[in-house]
């Protein structure tokens, strides 16, 4: 009964404790993952509680059960448009990006830690991917708002390298123990983790996505049953021998591209089970580590972590993405910088102490230093390196709060929550408001009193408005009640002046005296500058054209529907 109660109040501690750390975070900018990290070495057997916990199976179980949770509320989270322009480079990193990052790491480890070559290229492998839960959390909580090229290349990148990187673990740590197979059976390895976690994460993910889209359960069953199936298609994909991780996320990444009124109920509690999954890994890999020993390899452990950011990960991005994608050197530069280790590289680690590998602490010493290393080197500078590498594109203002009102199965309508931060919009009659046709200001709150709004009500500065409507409505909402300071900083990146990408590349050479090829008259704008920019714009490319830089600033699917005219930038 003591064991039960203390387990009780340690864990409750420790999670309050990460969660109220937070705030460091906020303050000092550091990783939030770090913090967990560090809380967990406090805690542990040679910190301040003195935890005593070395049981690596279990650390191994919790690993897997927290990455499967965070991975599935990522694909929950990423949106099926983003992989017109980011799956195909996602996928070439994924792939050979892990293979070159992990035989460029595993060179040097050879040399610094006096190993032969198979042990060398253990250490590569183990800590060769990117990690989902660092990329998710440090791209998400930094408010870095990338250019869609970039971020979905990255966030599809760490949510399917897992596969290259543990067939490359397991098939190393066979090589040291003598249980390796033939060529065939470990080439068709590496197809059945990436094909059936392929076929089975899309195919089982549309089928729950359709049953749960189908069902009329209570509110909060939703997010169990959606939590309980993607765990199931997890189980079932790796006792088949393919990804699990790669299986549960496409499964989440089918439930949360069907539209539907559970996804109203599954996201707001699966944000909080990452949450926790996060928290619970980094302090149980914490206080898996005894620093004490990471310390005796320390030196040389900083040495690789170096090579890995400076020289393998770059040269990896290199030559995975630059001859066959068009991504300007400016994103390579800055997915090269955002490859960051966590979990992952840790949970691998535990492979070779689990199959019985000569010196396997090393491995496991050596993998933590290096995660370590790159979430403060990488993680902590994220927000510098974005804004120098000009990849950001301006946040748009979005709902204060927004909830669905339950009145349709589908497309149901919502109350959104705005507060006017516009001068533009003070003392303007509702009546003159370019509203969405189908959504209306249900209430005005002002200096907390309810105000029944008619078409004579004025608005004033720091009112609340409910506004009920769809989420097709929220573009024109959002633009509508964007503040003086996003609309400052989106007039100094897209420009003062917005022309229709539909325009005649005629007519806009004619009004700024410009000069056209032939084949370029008949044109529209949106047209020209997405041939400039090699095809699949995002929101954000800019072309120099003429002494101008034309920044598309809004799309419609595949099309440019507004580019911007800065003069300079």
């Amino acid at each position: 009964m003591d064991s039960i109660n203390t387990l009780f109040l340690l864990s409750g501690f420790l999670i309050t404790l990460s969660i109220l750390a937070s705030r460091i975070s906020t303050l000092f900018g550091l990783p939030l993952l770090v913090i967990f990290l560090g809380l967990g070495m406090l805690a542990g057997e040679e910190g301040v509680l003195g935890i005593k916990f070395d049981d690596y199976s279990l650390a191994f179980l919790i690993g897997h059960l927290a990455l499967a949770m965070i991975l599935l509320d990522g694909g929950l989270r990423t949106r099926l448009k983003t992989f017109r322009v980011g799956f195909r480079p996602a996928l070439s990193l994924a792939t050979l990006g892990v293979f070159i990052t992990s035989g460029v790491v595993g060179l040097l480890a050879m040399w610094v830690f006096d190993l032969t070559l198979i042990q060398g290229l253990l250490v590569g492998a183990i800590v060769g991917s990117t990690d989902a839960a660092a990329v998710f959390s440090m791209l998400g909580g930094q408010g870095i708002n990338l250019n869609e090229r970039v971020g979905a290349t990255l966030e599809i990148e760490s949510g399917t390298n897992d596969p290259m990187a543990i067939f490359l673990t397991l098939t190393l740590v066979e090589l040291l123990v003598g249980d390796l197979g033939g060529i065939a059976g470990t080439l068709m390895f590496l197809l059945t983790q990436f094909g059936l976690g392929l076929a089975i994460g899309v195919g089982a993910g549309w089928c729950i996505a359709r049953l749960l889209r189908w069902l009329d359960l209570a509110p909060g069953l939703y997010s169990l049953l959606a939590l309980a199936l993607g765990f199931f298609v997890f189980g079932a994909t790796s006792w088949l021998g393919g990804s699990g991780f790669l299986a549960i996320y496409l499964t989440g990444l089918m439930i949360g591209n069907q539209p539907g009124r559970h996804l109203d109920f599954i996201l707001p509690v699966h944000d909080g089970l990452a949450w926790l999954s996060q928290i619970g890994l980094f302090l149980v890999l914490g206080l898996l580590v005894n620093p004490s020993e990471v310390l005796e390899f320390a030196l040389p452990s900083l040495l690789v972590a170096l090579a890995l950011i400076f020289v393998a990960r770059p040269l990896a991005v290199l030559i995975a993405i630059k001859p066959f994608f068009k991504f300007r050197w400016r994103e390579v530069g800055f997915i090269a910088w955002v490859g960051l280790r966590g979990a992952v590289p840790i949970v691998l680690a535990i492979f070779p102490v689990i199959g019985g590998v000569e010196n396997a602490s090393l491995y496991f010493n050596v993998a933590f230093a290096v995660v370590l290393l790159s979430l403060l080197i990488q993680g902590g500078s994220l927000p510098l390196v974005a804004r120098w590498m000009k990849v950001e594109v301006p946040a748009t203002v979005t709902p204060n709060r927004r909830g669905p009102l339950g009145v349709l199965p589908e497309n149901d309508y919502e109350m959104f929550v705005y507060q006017v931060e516009d001068d533009a919009l003070d003392d303007v009659p509702i009546r003159l408001l370019r509203f969405p046709s189908g959504a209306l200001i249900s209430a005005i709150f002002r200096q907390h009193v309810m105000l029944h709004p008619k078409g004579s009500t004025r608005l004033r500065l720091d009112d609340v408005v409910c506004v009920i409507g769809r989420s097709a409505d929220l573009p024109m909402l959002n633009r509508l009640f964007n503040g003086d300071a996003r609309l400052s900083r989106a007039r100094a990146f897209f420009g003062t002046f917005t022309l229709d990408g539909d325009a005649l590349m005629s007519d806009v050479a004619e009004a700024y005296g410009l000069t056209l090829s032939p084949g370029e008259k008949e044109m529209t704008l949106g047209e020209y500058v997405s041939l400039r920019v090699g095809g699949h714009p995002v929101v954000g490319d800019d072309v120099d054209w003429h002494g101008f830089h034309w920044v598309v600033s809004e799309m419609r699917g595949n099309q440019i529907t507004r580019v911007g005219l800065r003069l300079y930038y």
